[in-house]
């Protein structure tokens, strides 16, 4: 049976999330599995169409699993899922269900766009003879555009400022901002640190800014030779040398570690990232009652005002040096109050307006 796309919804709105890998097993994952339980939690119908699940997932939630598709060619891969979705969806009774995918997947009414568009990366003359690239962009116009589409939700203003100047005939779809929310567990941390200690926390620590974190904080010791570096992500082999001249016990590699684990050890957050879609961490810090300085390069920075931290752009690194010694002192931190909660009444809005032809 084909999908029916305008179905009428009972006041639960039943929804099928799509996602490759169901369970908090990466940034994008984790917002699928922590709204799914939010929406279930709420009472709402919900199930899940992915390759695998990771977790076992509660709240009656029923995971529909398709199998393993080899990852790699990753645009051949999400092709073959894309395939695999529709199949399903063809095959199952889906007129009382709003289909919302977090792929690039079509079918859905609802599509979270969850980082950057393809269409903004930086073209080479070439990218027509590349089978990977105008796959990738096929997919994502589809997945945007498709005649199915209701609504595109961004992660941030950032995202969405960007999708509706490349795909202007779906300005009108393109929702507010549906930022991810934040486990409660931070609120309730600890902090242990000595007042004058900064952290960075990014595994991709080139786009998340740490060389740049570096130099000011390098800038500043000379000053202040009390404040001490906490960095995690990095593998420390592959950072080390940019720690050659710093004197030992003024710094501390962790690795990868859990930023529940780090944010305690920290009296500051410093996040210079030159593109990030959201930034997860940041909200993390902030729940955590830690004072932000961050770039402007963060879909997050709309909702960092002068009660939380501050955001600069990546021109001078002045700024940066004169801002970080005055968080330092902050003692106090206002919440942004992002929950998965907040977010789950949000889509339950969304799925209602779907259902009655708003």
């Amino acid at each position: 049976m084909s999908i029916n796309l305008n179905p009428m919804l009972s006041p639960n709105t039943p929804s099928i999330h799509i996602v490759r890998q169901y369970g908090p097993t990466g940034g994008m994952e984790r917002y699928v599995w922590e709204l799914t339980h939010a929406l279930a939690k709420s009472g709402q119908p919900v199930k899940v169409v992915c390759e695998k699940a990771h977790a076992q997932s509660t709240n009656n939630i029923e995971v529909i699993c398709l199998g393993i598709i080899k990852p790699k060619p990753r645009w051949l891969s999400m092709l073959k899922f894309s395939r695999k979705v529709s199949k399903y969806l063809n095959s199952i009774d889906t007129h009382n269900w709003i289909v919302h995918s977090h792929e690039r997947c079509s079918m859905h009414q609802v599509t979270t766009f969850h980082g950057p568009s393809i269409l903004n990366r930086k073209k080479r003359f070439f990218d027509f003879l590349s089978p990977r690239l105008l796959t990738w962009e096929a997919l994502e116009k589809r997945e945007v555009t498709g005649q199915n589409v209701k609504a595109v939700l961004p992660n941030s203003l950032m995202v969405a400022e960007q999708l509706a100047s490349l795909y202007p005939s779906m300005e009108d779809k393109i929702c507010a901002p549906a930022y991810p929310g934040v486990d409660s567990a931070f609120t309730k941390l600890t902090n242990t640190s000595s007042g004058e200690t900064i952290g960075f926390i990014g595994k991709e620590w080139q786009r998340k800014g740490l060389v740049f974190a570096c130099d000011v904080i390098q800038n500043i010791r000379q000053q202040h030779p009390e404040i001490h570096f906490v960095v995690s992500g990095p593998f420390p082999d592959d950072i080390i040398h940019l720690f050659e001249d710093w004197p030992e016990g003024s710094y501390t590699l962790l690795g990868w570690t859990p930023a529940e684990h780090v944010l305690p050890q920290i009296d500051l957050l410093i996040h210079p990232a030159t593109s990030e879609p959201f930034g997860m961490v940041i909200a993390e810090a902030n729940a955590a009652h830690i004072p932000v300085l961050i770039s402007d390069q963060c879909g997050i920075a709309e909702l960092i005002n002068d009660e939380s931290g501050n955001v600069l752009s990546l021109n001078e690194k002045q700024p940066w040096q004169n801002s970080l010694l005055t968080l330092l002192k902050s003692d106090k931190v206002k919440s942004i109050n992002l929950t998965w909660d907040n977010l789950a009444t949000q889509h339950i809005e969304l799925y209602q307006d779907i259902s009655q032809g708003n």
